[in-house]
């Protein structure tokens, strides 16, 4: 009897082994595909043209050359404004949870509110953008869809933080904190020293998050195909590009989203890379 048990949890444990196996499998290979498709539609479109050559007008019709580089310039200042607002707010956020609320009431409504906002669609974080900031103003702008992509990154940041700053030893912060040391001071001196790898993951992640994110700034920010870096008007941005130059029945358009995508998804993997390597350097602290 006791045999007869015991074969039957090792077949389900070899049947469970073999079920992950194969689901490990199916997703590399959906990722291989992915990334297959881009480098052999994109690939052609990585030249030097697409960082330098302006972005096509609406008129612009034909096979005449052109570059992405108002919507790459557009991304760089709108998600590095995002990440400006998003940064010192989530960490600020983290710290409190741990080391001044961690005990409060308020604490409780804080974390309930950023695993809602960690969850909500990001379609609706740029709708309640579009609602609070465009619509009163009539008006389209870069900040609008920085602090849409804020929203998005804010939560992460929160979240990783708040982890990473619980594992610094109470007992350190004690010591300090009895030697007579300002807490603040013990916060940033020791607290973020030491959970330092861990929060520049954080911010890491917060970005790879949002740097392909379109749903929001086609509320927010809208685009531009014409030359601008001014944040209080439209501007253009490489995820809403590639949307619609996707869309569009011009040949060479189509080339430059899928030139846009591949770009994109290069630098989402890079950033996920350099977090990787935080990470295990703070693990291996």
């Amino acid at each position: 009897m006791l045999g007869q048990i015991s074969s039957w949890r090792s077949f389900k444990t070899f049947l469970f082994t073999v079920f992950c196996y194969l689901t490990s499998i199916v997703s590399i290979l959906v990722l291989a595909a992915i990334l297959w498709t881009l480098l052999h539609r994109g690939m052609h479109g990585m030249n030097v043209a697409l960082f330098t050559d302006a972005m096509p007008t609406p008129g612009q019709m034909g096979d005449l050359p052109s570059g992405l580089r108002d919507a790459i310039l557009g991304s760089l200042i709108i998600t590095g404004i995002g990440m400006l607002i998003a940064t010192p707010i989530g960490i600020l956020i983290a710290t409190y949870l741990v080391d001044y609320g961690s005990k409060s009431k308020l604490s409780v409504y804080v974390r309930f509110v950023n695993d809602l906002l960690l969850s909500a669609p990001s379609i609706i974080l740029g709708l309640f953008v579009y609602a609070f900031m465009v619509k009163p103003v009539g008006n389209f702008s870069g900040i609008a869809g920085a602090v849409a992509l804020a929203f998005i990154a804010i939560p992460m940041i929160v979240r990783t933080t708040e982890d990473v700053l619980y594992l610094v030893s109470p007992m350190l912060k004690e010591s300090a904190i009895a030697l007579g040391i300002p807490r603040w001071r013990v916060t940033v001196k020791i607290a973020y020293r030491t959970a330092m790898s861990g929060m520049i993951t954080a911010i890491l992640l917060a970005l790879a998050r949002i740097a392909g994110e379109t749903a929001p700034l086609l509320f927010t920010a809208l685009n531009n195909q014409f030359p601008n870096a001014n944040p209080l008007q439209p501007m253009a941005n490489l995820p809403v590009t590639i949307f619609q130059f996707a869309m569009s029945p011009y040949r060479n358009w189509q080339h430059l989203a899928w030139a846009g995508a591949l770009l994109i998804t290069i630098v989402i993997l890079l950033i996920n890379l350099i977090a990787r390597v935080f990470l295990r350097d703070k693990n291996a602290h």
